[in-house]
């Protein structure tokens, strides 16, 4: 009888990486977590302190320490290393520190013999995900950008908000860059399965006007918010990437807005972009594509390109 570890490396301590640890912990998504850091003593007390939780959990999740040599039987590695935005910067300008930091991680990960799959959290993600895509040599569904995700549970959350419903009740899907030129198909929104646009048209006495430009802005502008007021975003990214990670070592099949790269689909290809993709055990399985209306088509090529513009600087670096 043979019995399998489920085992997930996180590299990068920061407060992204070790709210990540944290969730899978808390929540026992898997057998044993590896804390990679270039601050070896970062990591080992990160590691040190995750193990103190351990007595009031639900299970015993293993959670050790190691190095890029050791990713060799790790089922899924997360990146979340990178190079965070200064004041007055946006997602773009980290692009050529954050690659750099991202080969220095993928290469000797790929020589310990890794075949798992990579999670991409660094930003900008979309761009950084491609980047690992070329660097690994790995199949496209096994290196996935979180993308969008973590802007369709913020849409999901000003939407619940607008009508007083449980966000879970919403479903939406902010869709391309996981930044400023991210969009929204309306048309296919939901709340309990009744079209959001109905669900103005029926309530205009409570819910008045509502501006959907304003919706998409805000959803753009939420990271910052956060940001300017805290430092920085954490908890929300790090659950996002656990739910993804939840859905690919449960073999789910769940449907989440992550970054994949496009093959044809909605008319795209050669980018990796937030859409809603269908996630299993073998990673990034396929790409659901939602039907959308022609001015949203055209919004969601003008993301790609934004996208498709940087990766093209990304790939020319002499890095």
């Amino acid at each position: 009888m043979k019995i399998t570890k489920r085992k997930v490396a996180i590299v990068g301590c920061g407060l992204v990486g070790s709210s990540t640890a944290f969730s899978l912990v808390t929540q026992g998504v898997c057998d044993e977590v590896m804390m990679i850091d270039i601050n070896k003593e970062r990591a080992y007390g990160e590691m040190l302190d995750l193990k103190d939780s351990i007595e009031y959990l639900n299970r015993n999740v293993m959670v050790c320490t190691g190095d890029y040599k050791d990713c060799g039987d790790m089922d899924i590695v997360v990146i979340t290393a990178g190079a965070p935005p200064k004041q007055g910067q946006t997602r773009l300008d980290t692009l050529e520190l954050s690659a750099k930091i991202c080969k220095s991680i993928v290469e000797p990960i790929m020589e310990s013999g890794f075949d798992g799959i990579f999670i991409v959290i660094s930003n900008p993600v979309d761009m950084i995900a491609h980047y690992v895509y070329k660097l690994s040599g790995l199949p496209k569904n096994q290196v996935i950008g979180t993308g969008t995700a973590i802007d369709s549970a913020r849409l999901q959350n000003y939407i619940a908000q607008l009508v007083n419903v449980d966000p879970r009740s919403v479903h939406a899907y902010s869709m391309g860059e996981h930044g400023d030129s991210q969009m929204v198909p309306w048309s296919t929104v939901t709340v309990g399965g009744k079209p959001f646009y109905d669900v103005i048209a029926d309530n205009k006495e409570t819910i008045g006007e509502v501006d959907l430009d304003d919706l998409v802005y805000k959803t753009t502008q939420k990271g910052w918010e956060i940001l300017n007021r805290k430092g920085t975003t954490y908890y929300g990214i790090a659950t996002a990437c656990v739910g993804v990670i939840k859905a690919i070592l449960n073999d789910e099949n769940r449907i989440i807005p992550v970054s994949t790269l496009l093959e044809g689909e909605y008319g795209e290809t050669d980018v990796y972009a937030g859409v809603p993709v269908v996630l299993n055990r073998s990673g990034a399985y396929d790409v659901l594509e939602i039907h959308m209306t022609p001015g949203e088509l055209a919004r969601f090529k003008e993301s790609t390109s934004v996208i498709r513009e940087y990766t093209k600087k990304i790939m020319e670096y002499d890095i």
